[in-house]
């Protein structure tokens, strides 16, 4: 597996935010993470991603306990968040905002990258030295995509990704993730729109309260009516 969690336990001062949750993504997955509003999705992600300690629990990645490791040192290892909202700097240009996503490497190959995100988001191209604060929400989240391709991801973790989003740029965004997958990015995927994070996950784990309560293929989540009904019904849960 590419990433293990093992009893991961995070808490809030009294409140309880993830209580012992474990999950896996193999290389080249999409698994996807549901529940209802206040279920401790985000609070998964950050602290997968070093962003905040749990209290218990180990995270294994490429078979490396990194659970003692901090932000940046996950994002070395190639485990990268694209958190909700987006969290772009819109006082720095759209270039500058992409190269601070390359801002743990050293290699030659920076520059490169940047051509790459711009050859793949052309509206990001044609303002690239505009201030990231004129880009409408979608582009926003393609920047933020962008940004986290800059440091070369094995694994990339996206948190409510179409919050705020029109139908059509929702298309476009999930059309985006399962290219980035099909070229081999593994993925773990916070998404208020479950109906289609089951369509393009393999996998699936529900959270109710900061505990796990359900997990199998997508298919079997999507055709259990009891999960669809106490967790999956609605489509407008933020994280």
């Amino acid at each position: 597996m590419l990433l293990e969690v093992d009893g991961l336990d995070l808490r809030y001062g009294a409140t309880h935010a993830v209580k012992g949750v474990s999950l896996n993504v193999a290389e080249g997955e999409i698994v996807t993470v549901l529940g209802a509003n206040g279920a401790g999705k985000s609070s998964l992600l950050k602290a997968i991603a070093g962003a905040v300690r749990p209290g218990a629990g180990t995270i294994r990645f490429d078979g490396k306990d990194i659970t003692g490791r901090g932000a940046a040192a996950r994002v070395r290892a190639g485990l990268m968040l694209v958190p909700e909202g987006r969290q772009i700097f819109v006082s720095l240009t759209v270039e500058e905002n992409l190269l601070i996503g390359g801002y743990t490497r050293s290699d030659a190959e920076i520059a490169r990258d940047v051509e790459a995100v711009f050859d793949r988001f052309p509206n990001l191209a044609a303002r690239r030295g505009a201030l990231a604060s004129v880009l409408s929400g979608g582009e926003q989240q393609m920047l933020a995509v962008g940004r986290a391709l800059l440091s070369k991801p094995r694994l990339m973790m996206l948190d409510e990704p179409s919050l705020g989003l029109s139908p059509i740029l929702v298309d476009q965004l999930f059309g985006l993730i399962g290219d980035l997958n099909r070229q081999g990015l593994s993925i773990l995927l916070v998404e208020q729109n479950t109906h289609m994070a089951l369509e393009i996950a393999a996998r699936g784990y529900v959270l109710e309260l900061g505990a796990l309560v359900a997990e199998g293929t997508a298919a079997e989540l999507g055709a259990d009516p009891r999960l669809a009904e106490a967790y999956l019904g609605a489509t407008d849960d933020a994280a």
